[in-house]
């Protein structure tokens, strides 16, 4: 076990606190979605995350992405919304709840089997009734008919940990959250969807433990299964734990450093309309937030809303609010299609 990292993810989630990036507006909606889309990239997801944004909260479907993994997403994303509300009731686990969580993860997208030990259905969170292995000559899982007992004594020992966890030491609380991570997806209850399943535990746990929902980013993945096979082969947790603790820490100091940088609150609906009331024509006027936006579209006239969103880390709708109170503040002016034209810079 690494004790740099006990201190570091501490240093770390204060910076982040402390910048006050949760304080923007819809912040805690586009990281649900981030840790939704990256969750389901492992799994072989090539929706990305504003294309994510649009099937949401408008319903738009991405185009080129197969229905399967569109749905995969829709579903991953409703549960997390149900896990994370009862995250704050302190939720004892049982077998019960976790095949709750596994059918709203597998709702859609689950099948029935019929196999010689019987029949079960992971669209409802069945545990499975068959042996399954990692991968063309990977290593086997636990036996189907060993997997009920595994996981009641899993929820005994989660139960108990939760119970006696220092929730002052966040290093401890982060570590819970891994090993069950760990503990739940090496016992692989269920014949698909066990990644998606045991990092929303994962990720549940965090939530009722007062942390900040860790993601396993997709640019991640190699590092991240490595590290789960390498825990299993040794039998030492602590290295998938180190694994992700330090995935977490540069998360939180990447996103700090960016929202420093970028300044994104700036663009809260309520400061750029103070903009463009107020009378100032120079750019050193501008919010910061516009004026960011501005100077990238100065530097490239053909830059498109979906790439000012990449660039800022912000949602399409504010990129377009920014554009828009650009024009009107006689700053910009748009020529041609949205698709095809480009912003003329008039100041």
């Amino acid at each position: 076990m690494d004790k740099n990292l006990d201190i570091q993810i501490v240093e770390a989630l204060k910076a982040y606190l402390a910048s006050g990036v949760e304080d923007q507006v819809n912040y805690q909606k586009f990281y649900l979605y981030s840790i939704v889309t990256h969750s389901t990239a492992i799994e072989g997801s090539t929706v990305t995350e504003i294309e994510n944004q649009l099937l949401f909260d408008e319903g738009i479907a991405a185009k080129g992405r197969s229905l399967t993994e569109q749905m995969m997403n829709v579903d991953l994303k409703d549960a997390y919304l149900y896990a994370f509300k009862i995250a704050s009731e302190n939720p004892i686990y049982t077998p019960q709840l976790l095949q709750q969580l596994s059918a709203l993860v597998m709702r859609r997208t689950g099948s029935e089997y019929s196999t010689i030990a019987g029949h079960f259905d992971s669209s409802k969170g069945e545990f499975r009734l068959c042996n399954v292995s990692a991968g063309i000559g990977g290593r086997s899982y636990l036996a189907y008919n060993k997997v009920p007992r595994a996981v009641d004594d899993f929820c005994e020992w989660l139960n108990k940990e939760i119970a006696y966890v220092y929730k002052t030491d966040i290093a401890a609380c982060y570590r819970l959250s891994f090993e069950a991570h760990f503990r739940l997806v090496t016992i692989h209850p269920w014949v698909d969807g066990n990644g998606r399943t045991t990092r929303l535990v994962m990720n549940m746990i965090q939530r009722q433990l007062g942390l900040v929902p860790s993601i396993v980013r997709k640019e991640d993945k190699g590092e991240y299964i490595q590290s789960l096979v390498d825990s299993r082969e040794n039998d030492d947790s602590t290295i998938a734990q180190d694994v992700m603790l330090s995935h977490h820490i540069a998360n939180l100091n990447r996103r700090t450093l960016q929202y420093q940088e970028n300044d994104t609150v700036n663009l809260h609906p309520d400061t750029v309309n103070d903009t463009v009331n107020s009378q100032n024509d120079t750019v050193s006027e501008l919010k910061e937030g516009l004026k960011r936006i501005y100077i990238a579209i100065q530097k490239n006239p053909e830059i498109t809303h979906s790439q000012l969103v990449e660039i800022f880390n912000i949602s399409e709708s504010t990129a377009k609010r920014a554009t828009r109170d650009l024009k009107k503040l006689g700053y910009i002016e748009r020529e041609g299609s949205d698709k095809t034209g480009r912003w003329v810079i008039l100041k």
